[in-house]
């Protein structure tokens, strides 16, 4: 009896590219045609032959070029692509992603830094500038309240423009922020600074969108989530970075002539640092590769066209999709909730531990840090497991654990175990942020990640407005207790709500389909749609059957 190596027949099953070149060259840098055709060699005897041969032309959208500098498509550099039966659009993951991830993520950083550095030190911040404590608490959520009017003409600007354009603008407005604000070193000028502080939010309402967005533009299927949780990563560090570096730089002497010299040593290396990265977004800030990374993303890159398209009516799909509502109220919540600890924590550790600005600090470091690893084990967790709804409801049930061990421990008079407690608090909230980034993505496939982002992003600006005054207001006429059992009380609400979003998957479901059309084979007793490197159930159940249609074959000879 014959025996036959099907691992070995199977993986000769890869679609092969073969690029056509014309009298300007080929694909990379130079214009030409892409063929994308097979080439498959079974057994001698020819069991399995594929389907006749077709060809399909895409419409005058699915088109491929050869990017420019600032990744912009030319108009006689477009290509012109056609498909075998059966294939998928073209697709292709580059190497600059990683580039394009690391640059956002550190002028996302600084945006965070700047946004947190007076509320770690508020009560040196008040002093200083002689103002109340609600003042300087509006330095921090003056970000929020400019983000919510501005987040859908950004968002349709981003549409419209694309990602170079808005990476562009966020990093020069928060040098120029960063930059006012070393004009405020003065006890008389908090105005100034408050000024720099607005531009800084200005800044961030064109970054905070963004992390759904770059990921699903530069990383396949298997990295998506993952690439999220990088972005919002940088995010994270730089709220942790606004924790520990103030209070070390600027210590409470009581001598404000020192406090002056040590504000202006802080403004001015955030100026500089901004300055260095604007000219990186600049110079190497892509927009977009010249190929998508997913068959999902083809099949929006590929069959949306622009004139098409309407901003306000994706709102109002938006607005329609219940799942969506829901998941938009429970993340503003939840978000809202680590804002509001955020911006209240040193308020909420010097009253209990008199003296502790450092402590209080180290704390939110440590409550930030956590909430890091947090971010990017879960965006690998889900990468593997596409588990979206199970994810967020048990990082939801626990973060509201973690909140009413942090609310009664804090009083007790042991730093080390508010350590602990911040830590696992920082842990499933922070955490949560790019699981419900990638669970709104799939909710709304194939609306643009930054408009979903955007709505989530507004939503918990507005609440972390709201929750910020709320709790501020019943600190200083009840305690820490009752602001906290506020926040308690919120999650409860937002953990039984997320209990009734449903799982609709629908860009793993566009993905899906997108696979399973890539190789169609016609036997004699069967037909199999068959897709290279892919070890979902249905391929294994798949392969199976042809092995053992083979082997009967074979049998019989």
């Amino acid at each position: 009896m014959n025996t036959v190596d099907m691992d070995a027949i199977f993986e000769e099953i890869e679609p092969r590219q073969r690029l056509h070149t014309d009298k300007d060259g080929g694909m990379e840098g130079k214009i030409g045609e892409c063929v994308i055709e097979e080439e498959i060699n079974l057994v001698q005897d020819n069991l399995c032959q594929p389907h006749e041969e077709s060809t399909i032309e895409i419409n005058p959208r699915a088109t491929v070029s050869r990017s420019s500098g600032d990744g912009s498509v030319k108009g006689e550099d477009r290509q012109h692509i056609e498909t075998k039966t059966g294939q998928p659009l073209p697709t292709k993951v580059y190497r600059r992603r990683w580039l394009i991830v690391f640059i956002f993520c550190l002028y996302s950083l600084v945006n965070a830094f700047q946004w947190i550095e007076y509320s770690s030190i508020s009560n040196i911040i008040r002093e200083y500038y002689q103002t109340k404590h609600v003042a300087v608490d509006w330095l921090s959520m003056v970000i929020m309240v400019v983000y919510v009017p501005l987040i859908f003409p950004v968002t349709w600007l981003l549409d419209k423009m694309g990602l170079r354009v808005i990476a562009l603008l966020a990093a020069s407005l928060d040098c120029l922020g960063a930059w006012l604000k070393t004009a405020s070193v003065r006890r008389h000028l908090f105005g100034v600074t408050a000024l720099g502080q607005f531009v800084c939010a200005v800044a961030n309402v064109f970054i905070l969108g963004m992390p759904s967005r770059v990921a699903g533009l530069w990383f396949g299927p298997q990295e998506v989530s993952t690439a999220c949780s990088i972005c919002v990563f940088g995010n994270q560090l730089g709220v942790a970075l606004g924790f520990l570096v103030p209070p070390l730089v600027v210590p409470n002497s009581g001598d404000m002539n020192q406090v002056g010299e040590r504000l202006s040593m802080l403004f001015y290396g955030v100026a500089a640092i901004t300055s260095v990265l604007f000219l990186l977004v600049f110079l190497f800030f892509k927009e977009k590769p010249a190929l998508p990374p997913s068959p999902a993303q083809a099949v929006v890159w590929f069959n949306r066209p622009d004139e098409d398209y309407s901003y306000l009516r994706s709102i109002r799909r938006l607005t329609n999709n219940p799942n969506f509502i829901m998941l938009t109220i429970t993340y503003g919540i939840i978000t809202a909730v680590f804002y509001s600890i955020s911006t209240l924590l040193n308020r909420m550790i010097v009253e209990q531990y008199a003296g502790e600005e450092v402590s209080a600090g180290k704390i939110g470091l440590t409550l930030v840090l956590v909430g890091m690893i947090g971010s990017v084990i879960c965006g690998f967790w889900l990468d593997r497991t596409k588990t979206f709804k199970q994810t967020t409801l048990v990082m939801y049930g626990i973060s509201l654990l973690s909140m009413i061990l942090f609310t009664f421990t804090l009083s007790l008079g042991h730093l080390w175990v508010v350590f602990l407690t911040a830590a696992c608090l920082g842990f499933f909230v922070a955490g949560y942020i790019p699981v419900g980034f990638e669970f709104a993505v799939e909710l709304t496939f194939p609306e643009s990640e930054s408009t979903s982002s955007g709505i989530l992003n507004a939503s918990a600006q507005a609440f972390g407005v709201i929750f910020i005054l709320v709790q501020g207001h019943l600190m200083s006429d009840y305690n820490a207790l009752a602001g906290n059992l506020f926040l308690c009380t919120s999650l409860l609400l937002g953990s039984i709500m997320t209990g009734f979003i449903k799982s609709d998957l629908r860009r793993q479901k566009a993905h899906e389909d997108a696979i399973k059309r890539q190789v169609k084979w016609k036997c004699n007793d069967c037909q199999h749609t068959l897709s290279h490197n892919n070890k979902s159930p249905w391929i294994l159940s798949a392969k199976l059957e042809m092995k053992r249609i083979l082997s009967i074959r074979l049998k019989k000879d």
